[in-house]
């Protein structure tokens, strides 16, 4: 359960999920029920098909799926739109002004659990923040498990995904749907960069929450030449995994209170990376929960693009 996934188990299914995560760390436990009489319609309203302008497509289309399922997604009061059931996957380009263009380049990856895409603001907010800095940004939309069309058999289903296992062991790596489809994003970029006019060397890979795992599984890919040149995991799983005396530098953003993947978890992954003797910064927020994006609910995690923005110049991939 990640990224909008989990922000619908932490508000309006919080009891259940959490009892869920910690009965989980310490044995098996069952699927935690949703309340009887649920209004899912408050929560998650089917919206018409958007296509997205410029989207580009990353393989043959699967013309006799169903089609892929947005919905308005609203919790807290702020709403944003959510992408399930994707089999084919895109990728949009949100390019800057070329008086303003710096040959810097990132793809983003929204979270969702690999269920679903926060496209808003885990995807194009972000672009437009980047672009508006001269930086190219390219959204994927990658392909997801298939779920329920309900929503109310996909929140009960996302749910039972969670029974006597913890986030760490169900989000350790992506899936080889996602993977595949980051790397192809990489190899499009490549290819087109005198067009997009993407410098060499300056291509990175920003993920939120699954799209972090996804980024982890690019930036330590077993070739080095599939590889981004600088990869940007926003609240990933922490857990230690083996880090390669190659790996690209990392920008880390998470707060310590993510029921997921902060709150009383041992940051290995941090470590691992220093053991590594890679370039690495970190950001740790006192407060922010898991899906912050660009929200700006928590003043302090808000300020997590500033400082990646400054990290580009710091090392020297933005001008300053």
């Amino acid at each position: 359960m990640f990224g909008a996934i989990a922000r619908l188990a932490a508000v309006a299914l919080a009891p259940f999920a959490l009892a869920a995560t910690a009965q989980a760390e310490t044995a098996p436990a069952p699927a935690p029920a949703i309340p009887a009489g649920f209004d899912f319609s408050k929560m998650l309203r089917t919206i018409p098909l958007v296509d997205i302008p410029g989207q580009i497509p990353l393989r043959p289309a699967q013309t006799k799926a169903l089609p892929e399922q947005w919905e308005m997604m609203t919790l807290g009061g702020m709403s944003n739109r959510n992408i399930r059931n994707v089999v084919n996957p895109t990728l949009t380009p949100v390019l800057p002004d070329p008086a303003k263009a710096t040959g810097v380049a990132v793809i983003i990856a929204p979270g969702g659990g690999f269920r679903g895409l926060a496209i808003d603001h885990e995807g194009f907010e972000v672009a437009r923040w980047l672009a508006d800095r001269g930086i190219a940004v390219f959204v994927l939309k990658y392909r997801v498990i298939a779920t329920p069309r309900d929503a109310g058999t996909y929140l009960q289903s996302v749910m039972q995904s969670m029974a006597g296992r913890t986030p760490e062991e169900i989000f350790r790596d992506p899936t080889p749907e996602a993977l595949e489809d980051a790397l192809a994003a990489i190899r499009l970029v490549r290819q087109r960069s005198a067009e997009w006019h993407v410098a060499p060397g300056k291509l990175g890979f920003v993920g939120f929450s699954a799209g972090a795992v996804a980024t982890l599984g690019v930036g330590l890919a077993a070739d080095p030449a599939t590889r981004p040149d600088f990869i940007a995991p926003i609240y990933p799983p922490m857990a230690a995994r083996p880090i390669p005396a190659d790996a690209p530098p990392m920008f880390l953003a998470i707060a310590l209170d993510d029921p997921l993947f902060g709150q009383g978890k041992p940051l290995g992954l941090i470590q691992s990376w220093r053991d590594a003797k890679r370039p690495l910064e970190v950001h740790l927020y006192e407060k922010g929960g898991h899906g912050f994006g660009m929200s700006g609910r928590f003043a302090g995690a808000a300020l997590w693009i500033d400082e990646f923005y400054a990290w580009l110049k710091e090392r020297g991939i933005q001008p300053k």
